[in-house]
């Protein structure tokens, strides 16, 4: 009986949330161009889409390795080019049955993600793997073991759950369920203003967190120590929106976003 209270009760804390003023929803992507997106491949220049990895065509953002002989860490990120403080975001993404390079590690297998609040491309170090950021992770299917999408990972950042400050780099979601690759999936990332997130997959809840804020003791985001330490352990509040490539191929689409403020 008292787990079925608490239950209900962290449901009505997330369907009781605060008062939004939501905007138009707009597009992000035209369908058709990359224009108003930039690329930042790890060991490549920012603006430089090494060897194609993201193509737009008929209406999907690709993640691609045609070009590649190897992955070689060569982790990418594909920006869009203004930064946002409360929103909601929604897009579909499938990843494709075709499997990823020879080389992409295992625990990049059918991994992609959308990384939010996050340091600007400029700001990145040529090495640098990953930005600073919070990552809304998508995950495939890879084997025969359950491997439910929508994990939350914090490089360069920590978050709180339920009040308590999650130490682990990537949190799984308790009720997403496992995607069979090639099947379009839902997404909608909801940042309100006091600083709640939400993730939905396919409408449903799978996670719900709040208070991003900088790690000076974060080893994940590699060469991000010189932008962290600039800015200090502080609130993130802000940032850019990202699509990763991570090894394997994966399409976005239906790329909208409707920014909210306080009442």
């Amino acid at each position: 009986m008292a787990a079925g209270i608490l239950l209900a009760l962290c449901a009505g804390s997330v369907a009781s949330a605060e008062d939004v003023k939501a905007g138009p929803w707009r597009s992000l992507f035209d369908g058709k161009t990359l224009n108003g997106w930039t690329a930042k491949v790890a060991k490549h220049p920012v603006g430089e889409n090494y060897r194609q990895t993201f193509v737009a065509d008929h209406g999907v953002i690709r993640v691609s390795y045609a070009h590649y002989d190897k992955m070689d860490g060569q982790f990418g990120h594909l920006f869009y080019k203004a930064p946002f403080k409360a929103y909601r975001l929604r897009l579909t993404y499938r990843f494709l049955t075709e499997g990823g390079l020879p080389d992409t590690p295992a625990w990049a297998r059918s991994n992609s993600g959308v990384m939010f609040h996050s340091q600007s491309p400029e700001s990145m170090t040529v090495e640098q793997p990953f930005p600073v950021s919070v990552e809304f992770q998508l995950l495939g299917k890879d084997g025969d073991a359950p491997r439910p999408t929508a994990a939350v990972c914090t490089p360069g950042t920590t978050i709180t759950i339920d009040g308590a400050k999650v130490k682990e780099h990537c949190t799984p979601s308790a009720n997403a369920p496992t995607i069979p690759n090639g099947t379009w999936t839902k997404v909608e990332l909801e940042v309100r203003p006091n600083g709640e997130v939400l993730e939905k997959i396919d409408s449903v809840v799978v996670h719900h967190y709040a208070d991003v804020t900088l790690d000076p003791d974060d080893t994940v985001a590699g060469g991000a120590k010189p932008y962290i330490l600039a800015h200090g352990a502080q609130p993130v509040t802000e940032g850019y929106i990202a699509l990763q490539s991570e090894g394997h191929p994966i399409e976005f689409k239906d790329i909208q976003i409707q920014e909210l403020t306080a009442p």
